[in-house]
């Protein structure tokens, strides 16, 4: 399979390898690792609108993606940063929350494709914040400031970083043991229920079901995905069946 070194403004290609608040923009964009212009969007199943967030956490809601702020104090954490352009909606997401780019001191990145780290060029010069993604991942990414590398067991802003290879090879979820809470960038999406990588996007699909598995042991209450609805109720159920079932 091919995969591709994403820069914010190019794609390379090589072979082999607690206060609540809600911002609501519209735009399409694919997660693939296909640049071709006339990719088609996948069109999301009706989902149940969503209840509340647990305690500090946010969506930015880009219809087709979505990245996730969370809030604590006078601190923000930012978990990808949507396709793009997104800078913006996510100005927007903070300031809903009571909150601003001031505050932000952490953007983790799930992953490297554009549609997860396409708002970076816009918010980059905005904070004062560490930028992170995992270690096999990382390196795919053009940024202006150096990126930490992260492994499964780190810790960030009293997030749990968990390895889940699959989607792309260094792919990282990131999980609160406080409030059970699981961002799970691609390794799991609910715009057809409760599913795991998208086939057609995965680099190594033993991995990705291997990476479901692993997110299935972990106490979750609520699941954070790129794609899809917060599933916020009966997710750790949820997620045990679909790992029973790979």
């Amino acid at each position: 399979m091919t995969d591709y070194r994403i820069s914010r403004r190019r794609l390379f290609v090589s072979a082999g390898a607690g206060v609540m608040g809600l911002a609501v923009v519209n735009t399409v964009s694919a997660c693939s690792t296909d640049s071709s212009p006339s990719q088609p969007v996948p069109t999301s199943a009706a989902q149940p609108a969503s209840t509340a967030l647990p305690t500090g956490w946010h969506q930015v809601d880009r219809s087709y993606v979505s990245a996730y702020l969370l809030v604590r104090g006078k601190e923000v954490a930012i978990v990808d940063t949507g396709t793009p352009g997104s800078e913006s909606a996510i100005e927007d997401g903070l300031k809903a929350a009571g909150s601003s780019f001031a505050a932000v001191r952490h953007v983790i990145l799930t992953h490297y494709h554009d549609d997860h780290i396409g708002g970076l060029e816009g918010i980059e010069p905005k904070i004062k914040g560490t930028i992170y993604a995992g270690q096999l991942d990382y390196g795919n990414i053009i940024s202006d400031k150096p990126l930490k590398p992260l492994n499964g067991g780190d810790e960030v802003f009293g997030l749990q970083i968990v390895n889940t290879p699959g989607h792309t090879r260094g792919h990282i979820s990131i999980f609160e043991p406080g409030t059970g809470t699981l961002v799970a960038g691609d390794a799991l999406r609910t715009q057809n229920g409760l599913e795991g990588s998208d086939p057609q996007y995965t680099t190594d699909p033993v991995a990705a079901a291997k990476s479901v598995k692993a997110l299935a042991a972990l106490d979750v209450k609520a699941i954070l995905p790129g794609h899809g609805e917060p599933l916020t109720s009966g997710a750790k159920e949820a997620l045990q069946k679909l790992a029973a079932s790979l």
